[in-house]
């Protein structure tokens, strides 16, 4: 992708997050990059292809950080505490492309709202797998795995909505607070 591209469809994603996907149209991008849609026409092929580009963009980061923590990291805690590390300097990195990315993949349509699908579940497999490990370990409580997951993911997806760069707490302090947190939840309690 080309800087000029990569430029536009950053502007484009800011556009996206502030009025939503559904409520944005094509010209409302144009005008707010003032070009004429014709223009944005010749770097991407619809306004679906903007978010395209974004979700599996994000994806792409997601998956790779834990498959990466799933081979490198051994037990369980030090998965969790990882990932989430991940997962928030992910999200915080590029805040448009996040709020996009959560509020508006649904849609995507066709066959890129299935491979789409298929790329979040997983996602949260390696979540389910690393919540198994803590189980087999015998750190972690037995419970529903697949709860588990889901809770973790919103709970870290949720710092779109009330994150600020300039606020009280970087990324680093959210993720420790939240691994903290959840682990508090996950762990079996010792007497």
């Amino acid at each position: 992708m080309t800087d000029r591209k990569k430029e536009i469809l950053a502007l484009s994603q800011s556009v996206l997050k502030e009025k939503g996907y559904a409520a944005t149209s094509v010209r409302d991008i144009a005008k707010a990059l003032e070009m004429e849609p014709a223009s944005l026409y010749s770097h991407f092929k619809s306004k679906e292809d903007i978010l395209q580009l974004t979700c599996f963009g994000m994806a792409d980061k997601f998956e790779l950080a834990i498959k990466e923590v799933n081979d490198i990291y051994f037990n369980a805690e030090e998965k969790l505490r990882m990932v989430i590390k991940l997962h928030v300097e992910i999200l915080t990195r590029n805040l448009d492309s996040s709020l996009i990315f959560i509020r508006d993949w649904r849609n995507l349509t066709g066959t890129s709202l299935e491979k789409f699908t298929a790329k979040r579940n997983v996602y949260e497999e390696g979540f389910r797998e690393i919540v198994q490990t803590g189980i087999n370990e015998g750190i972690f409580n037995d419970t529903d795995k697949k709860f588990a997951a889901l809770t973790i993911l919103s709970s870290v997806n949720w710092i779109v909505e009330w994150y600020q760069p300039d606020g009280n707490l970087d990324a680093k302090q959210i993720a420790d607070k939240l691994s903290t947190f959840i682990l508090s939840g996950l762990k079996k309690q010792t007497v």
